[in-house]
């Protein structure tokens, strides 16, 4: 895991959006890092541990959302957030996240977010419902996009136990979920956001149900229909994100690049 941070870095200023991630199932499927390239902004290319990048499709619930100074806006602040997101890193070797959809429950957030970071959010009528006995801790998610045909997402996971730090999968399991930031293409111009939070409390899970439209309306149809290659759990961390900077993009990408479009649903 050279080059890649243990621990979040500092935040390059101060925090302009805060928010608690809870509730998350992390879905992962191994993906020829070719085929993922086209999809990112310039100035980036796919992020690549053993020969191999990543696809992964997350549920959670993203709560108490606040922009300092200001309070959390609790209930317009809190709702139900399903991406799928490739994994980036650009040539000042800043690790991130590009996604490819964030289908989020209310609708105001989907604006202000599409508004002032470019990110490609999506109001969706999204829920979770816990199921807790002596089965065990299960997750069900539900999530369809507004607008005809919008395509649709059933995750169902049951919790299992903690990730020891010293297991095989330790690496991976860190190479997927400290990303630290995301990279997007707002404005022309390829940005870059950090963010910061507390070591993920990682948890085993099982997929019990997957449903789903959304791999390939982000142009992934293949995947939803194997099972995926890692699937773990975390009950959450608060995170704070940093204001999105403009990166240079190297000579290798300053040719004109075309970003290809989400498959029809």
């Amino acid at each position: 895991m050279q080059g890649r941070p243990s621990a979040s870095p500092p935040l390059p200023g101060r925090a302009v959006v805060e928010q608690r991630w809870r509730d998350v199932v992390f879905l992962h499927w191994r993906v020829d890092p070719a085929r993922v390239a086209p999809y990112l902004p310039p100035g980036t290319r796919p992020d690549v541990l053993d020969g191999t990048t990543w696809v992964g499709l997350i549920p959670f619930v993203l709560a108490d959302a606040r922009f300092p100074p200001f309070p959390p806006m609790r209930r317009l602040g809190t709702f139900v957030e399903v991406n799928v997101r490739c994994y980036s890193v650009d040539h000042d070797g800043n690790r991130g996240v590009v996604f490819r959809t964030l289908e989020a429950g209310r609708l105001l957030p989907v604006i202000a977010a599409r508004l002032a970071f470019g990110l490609p959010y999506r109001w969706a009528s999204s829920r979770v419902v816990h199921r807790v006995d002596a089965a065990g801790h299960e997750l069900d998610f539900r999530s369809r996009r507004h607008g005809p045909g919008g395509p649709s997402t059933r995750i169902r996971a049951c919790l299992g136990a903690p990730v020891p730090s010293d297991a095989p999968d330790a690496a991976l399991a860190q190479f997927l979920t400290a990303r630290w930031g995301f990279h997007e293409q707002h404005l022309g111009r390829t940005m870059w956001a950090r963010n910061t939070h507390g070591p993920w409390p990682l948890l085993r899970a099982e997929l019990l149900e997957l449903d789903d439209e959304l791999l390939a309306a982000s142009g992934f149809g293949d995947l939803a229909a194997r099972p995926p290659d890692s699937v773990l759990a975390s009950p959450g961390v608060a995170t704070a994100f940093s204001r999105p900077r403009a990166i240079e993009a190297p000579a290798w990408r300053l040719q004109p690049v075309t970003r290809r479009r989400p498959a029809p649903a």
